[in-house]
């Protein structure tokens, strides 16, 4: 009798063993991480911040739900924004200044928010708009990313994204896009595609905690959108509800009145597509315990509903800098509620290092600061700090679209005056978050601190290593082969004697041998000339006939390990006369 009640007191034993085992198990469990980011989309497009016209119920109802940052400060153009979040920097220490003109290569050496929860153990992808290189090893798979599925450029059917770019007004539908370093054929609209490419995602990695960085394209230009979509907007008053709510009304035209009806066209299509995806988080079980941030990447492209605020995209001012912020997590996250103080996107990255349990890198320094005890409701505020934008096409430009905010009170530098001295405007966005009120006339004290502030920083930014030395792809390497070198990462200098600006870019070579190199074309060549492609300080020749050509290839050309400058040079014949003119991309295989 007593070997059975100990036979029955050891199963006992063993079985609350494992209970206790499976309930420790459930506590460690890390949590998902779902950044969904849209392009272009304002403040403004949203029904949750009185929009009387789009239809976003999705997005409203995630608004509705979560903890949300009614001040959040991005850059006010893409490429920049996107380099902060994911390197917790200033994008101008990452090499990232603009959104062309080799502008928005993010350098390889820097540390992701992907390799960091890659360390911890996640699974990583990335789906939709990269926007930070599109060589090695500035690539999302360079930069800590397991599964990408990425166009190329800024856009879809820019002329830097040349897989596309011929389609011109189709190229949102069925765009080749990069899964994993290779070229795919994809079938419907873009935004459906990247949606459908998460939903297999999660399914795929729903065993393991994952980060999912789902970057939609849209509602970026070019405002391509399926007819229905259009449709449901065709016949609306944009202007209906908009001038009688006592806010500055922004100074629309008949096409940016068309241009609204694409644009909530295309959100509204995105709203669609999160409610599919939103669905397989919960079909899947995944919703408890996954975090969704939603933001977008900065102000409208053009003049439309932003909520009273001044500015758009390109602005420093309010409308192109301050964006939707939501963080959903049911799970710990006591929602809804709004987070007054000013947040900013690098400081995503030391969030999720701090929510997810991973390690910050030793002698990693970043610009962002946890957002965590906010979330957690552990603290009301943050210590004060100094947040800065810019944005020009170049380095900084000394006070010029420039801004330096400290608390509430933001000093705007709009560039020189009709005496040509520098200009700055001072707002107190406490009692004037519109930016109405000028108040730099009567607080000289604090222009001059803030404009200190201002200097302080800009002279760390035009000193910084990726700015003296931008980021340069890597030629020759078994990562990439062959290498497409295009436009959007293409450099530009006026040269003496060439009516135009010379394209160039320049890269390493990463060993010492032997490329073919074929310039490629937009069209077919139907004219003679002539093609001059410097490598360095040789300088390579080949004659172009008339013959419908599209490329044009030199081969078994020896390079030299290092780095190097590659510069072509057309001329065509155009009315008797050889006119300069670019090609379209060039590839190096070797």
């Amino acid at each position: 009798m007593k070997p059975l009640i100990y036979i029955t007191l050891l199963v006992l034993l063993m079985g609350l063993y494992s209970c206790s085992q499976t309930v420790k198990v459930e506590e460690t469990v890390k949590p998902n991480v779902i950044l969904i980011i849209t392009d272009d989309q304002g403040f403004g497009d949203l029904g949750y911040y009185g929009n009387p016209n789009i239809k976003t119920p999705v997005l409203d109802s995630l608004a509705q739900r979560s903890v949300r940052f009614d001040e959040f400060i991005v850059n006010p153009v893409c490429a920049p924004t996107r380099s902060s979040i994911m390197t917790g920097k200033y994008s101008m220490t990452t090499g990232v200044h603009d959104t062309y003109r080799g502008g928005a290569m993010m350098a390889g050496s820097e540390i992701t928010i992907a390799e960091i929860l890659k360390a911890a153990g996640y699974d990583t992808g990335m789906i939709g708009k990269w926007h930070l290189g599109d060589n090695y090893p500035m690539r999302p798979q360079d930069q800590g990313f397991d599964y990408t599925l990425n166009h190329l450029s800024g856009g879809i059917g820019q002329y830097g994204d040349w897989p596309n770019t011929l389609k011109k007004d189709s190229s949102y539908f069925n765009p080749i896009l990069w899964e994993n370093g290779k070229q795919v054929q994809t079938q419907g609209y873009c935004t459906d595609v990247f949606t459908e490419a998460a939903i297999d995602y999660v399914e795929d990695h729903k065993n393991n905690p994952f980060f999912l960085y789902l970057s939609y394209n849209a509602p970026h230009g070019p405002l391509q959108l399926p007819q229905k979509y259009y449709d449901m907007y065709k016949d609306v008053d944009i202007d209906a509800g908009l001038i009688n709510q006592g806010k500055p009304y922004p100074n629309v035209t008949d096409h940016s009145r068309e241009n609204s009806r694409k644009v909530y066209g295309m959100v509204t299509n995105i709203d669609d597509n999160l409610r599919l995806f939103f669905k397989k988080l919960d079909d899947l079980g995944l919703e408890e315990n996954t975090l969704v941030i939603f933001m977008t990447d900065n102000g409208p492209q053009h003049p439309r509903y932003i909520a009273g605020m001044r500015g758009k995209k390109g602005s420093v001012l309010q409308g192109g800098v301050r964006v939707p912020s939501f963080w959903y997590y049911p799970k710990t996250f006591k929602a809804p509620r709004d987070i007054k103080t000013p947040a900013a996107h690098y400081d995503i990255l030391p969030t999720l290092v701090a929510f997810t349990g991973a390690e910050m890198p030793d002698n990693l320094t970043i610009e962002g600061q946890s957002l965590l005890p906010l979330l957690q409701e552990e603290k009301e505020t943050l210590p004060q700090r100094v947040i800065n934008r810019y944005w020009a096409r170049t380095a900084p430009i000394r006070y010029r679209n420039v801004s330096t905010r400290k608390g509430n009170m933001k000093l705007v530098g709009i560039g020189k005056d009709e005496n040509g001295k520098d200009a700055f405007q001072l707002f107190d966005l406490s009692t004037d978050p519109y930016e109405q009120h000028d108040l730099s006339d009567t607080n000289p004290a604090l222009v001059s601190e803030l404009k200190a502030e201002m200097t302080s920083w800009l002279d760390t930014m035009e000193t910084s290593e990726h700015i003296v030395e931008a980021p340069r792809p890597i030629i020759g390497t078994d990562f990439e082969n062959p290498v497409m070198l295009n436009q959007n990462d293409a450099l530009f200098i006026k040269e003496a004697g060439v009516e135009k600006e010379l394209m160039y870019w320049d890269v390493i070579i990463n060993e010492t041998k032997t490329f073919d190199i074929t310039v490629h074309f937009d069209s077919p060549i139907k004219t003679t000339g002539t093609l001059e492609l410097d490598l360095g300080e040789t300088t390579l020749n080949l004659p172009i006939e008339a013959d419908g050509k599209t490329q044009y290839s030199f081969n078994t050309i020896t390079l030299e390990k290092g780095a190097l400058t590659i510069a072509p040079k057309v001329y065509l014949k155009e009315a008797g006369t050889l006119k300069f003119t670019y090609p379209f991309y060039i590839e190096i295989k070797g």
